[in-house]
């Protein structure tokens, strides 16, 4: 059981990893800031920050979120989200500096900052606020503040390029400005977020979530489940080139009374053709058999290195289906024997099978999210939760590691279907807040979403609990 939670813990984190890095990649290409990548919840065991984004690790595994700049959609900015901000400005000017070979006071925030503040300034460090001239220049943008009283201080002419490696931005201009006029580094933050420049705002405005365009923000929240769509058919194509087991079309059982007994059909037969076409595998005999009309087949076998020739008329009978219902399926009656080759794929050849793969399995399991909710598959049949999808990839670990590659494809399709629905919560429901405020013109009030969010978050609870009682009670009924 415990390597069936590892490779689960596996499996799931490579997803995750997968999902999150969709939203991620697609707000950076539009320019929204990303403040932290995370994969599992706090608290956070691991991290660590490379330019804008922090990247971690949480100690709760099973998930993960990225968290972009700005909370509630179309609204002005509070001083509490200022602040935020101020404070990621702050980081990104210490690790630029950091990055270009300055040296720091340790971790300090407040200390590094106003070494940052008084390098940029062109005053030696004094361990206080500076009592020059300030002229910080950004861009086409100066802005100056001078304490008249203050006694006149060599200027050291540091360019911002000699200390962060590029030019000053508005914001950070802004900043380190405030931060030479007040005492405390907290004391400029709060100054500039209580009373926050119309330049500030506009920044702040340029790289958060909720002010960005529909459009922008449909194809962030889209770009987390399309990228484990997406997945699928790159981790097949890998699959393919590296080799799949596949069942060989030899005979395990035949069913008394049914049509290929009856012929004579026996176990351990291999055939090798139906109609003159050859049959590689178990599966291109079975689709042969199902696609019929019911008419003979003529089957090419061999039994005991002897060629011989059976022709089986199949017959109709209700079979169970993978969504639990029953079909009326052309059958013979018989069963593989287990026996499996490894088959490869060249790159061309693996990028089609790749794509044809990914399409039936993405229909399958369209069908049969649809069958649940119009109740023609019992749920309880359909849905398996941690537990089961810890047992099976434990199943599929050991049996090699192609695999639990398909597997992990099986599991990134499911993801990225059930992402999209229209569910509070999950990039559905985004996505349907998206459609709400294209048709008014405007967002949808805050408390429509906070309320849709709570019936959304009870949703998935509840579906959780039921799951996992779900599976608990398949393993104690065997």
């Amino acid at each position: 059981m415990i390597s069936s939670i590892f490779y689960f813990a596996l499996v799931f984190a490579v997803l995750v990893v997968v999902h999150e890095a969709g939203h991620f990649a697609m707000a950076k290409k539009v320019g929204v800031r990303v403040l932290r990548f995370s994969i599992g919840y706090p608290p956070k065991v691991l991290g660590f920050r490379r330019g804008e984004t922090e990247y971690s690790i949480g100690a709760t595994p099973f998930g993960g979120y990225v968290r972009m700049l700005g909370d509630e959609v179309g609204e002005k900015p509070t001083p509490d989200e200022i602040k935020l901000y101020l404070h990621e400005v702050g980081l990104d000017l210490i690790g630029a500096a950091r990055e270009h070979g300055a040296a720091l006071a340790g971790s300090g925030f407040d200390d590094n900052l106003r070494i940052v503040a008084e390098r940029l300034s062109g005053t030696p460090d004094i361990g206080g606020p500076a009592h020059a001239p300030i002229s910080v220049q950004s861009g086409n943008t100066a802005l100056a503040t001078s304490l008249p009283d203050a006694p006149p201080v060599p200027m050291l002419a540091l360019a911002p390029a000699n200390i962060i490696g590029r030019e000053l931005k508005p914001d950070e201009a802004l900043l380190l400005n405030e931060v030479r006029r007040q005492p405390k580094v907290d004391d400029a933050i709060k100054e500039l977020a209580e009373h926050a420049p119309a330049a500030l705002v506009q920044e702040y405005c340029r790289r958060a979530f909720p002010t960005q365009s529909l459009g922008k923000r449909i194809l962030i929240v889209l770009a987390g489940p399309l990228s484990n769509i997406i997945f699928a058919p790159l981790l097949l194509t890998f699959i393919f080139m590296y080799g799949v087991p596949q069942l060989l079309p030899v005979v395990g059982k035949t069913t008394k009374d049914l049509p290929a007994a009856k012929a004579g059909l026996q176990v351990g037969d291999r055939i090798l053709a139906v109609n003159g076409q050859p049959m590689e595998t178990w599966a291109d005999f079975s689709k042969t058999v199902k696609a019929g009309d019911g008419s003979p087949i003529k089957l090419e076998i061999t039994r005991d290195g002897a060629r011989s020739t059976i022709v089986i008329t199949p017959t109709r009978l209700d079979q169970k289906t993978i969504y639990g219902t029953n079909a009326t399926t052309w059958v013979i009656g018989v069963q593989p024997s287990g026996d499996s080759v490894s088959k490869r794929y060249g790159p061309i050849g693996a990028v089609r099978e790749a794509c044809e793969t990914s399409v039936e399995m993405t229909v399958q399991m369209v069908v049969g999210i649809a069958s649940i909710f119009t109740g023609s598959t019992p749920v309880r049949d359909a849905i398996g939760g941690p537990i089961m999808i810890a047992k099976m990839a434990g199943q599929e670990a050991h049996e090699g590691l192609a695999n639990l590659a398909m597997f992990t494809v099986m599991l990134s399709l499911e993801l990225g279907i059930m992402n999209l629905l229209p569910v509070p919560l999950l990039d559905g429901g985004h996505l349907l807040f998206f459609v709400f405020e294209g048709i008014k013109g405007k967002p949808l009030e805050l408390r429509y979403r906070e309320a849709m969010l709570q019936v959304g978050l009870f949703l998935l609870v509840a579906l959780m609990a039921f799951v996992i009682f779900n599976d608990i009670s398949h393993i104690v009924q065997g």
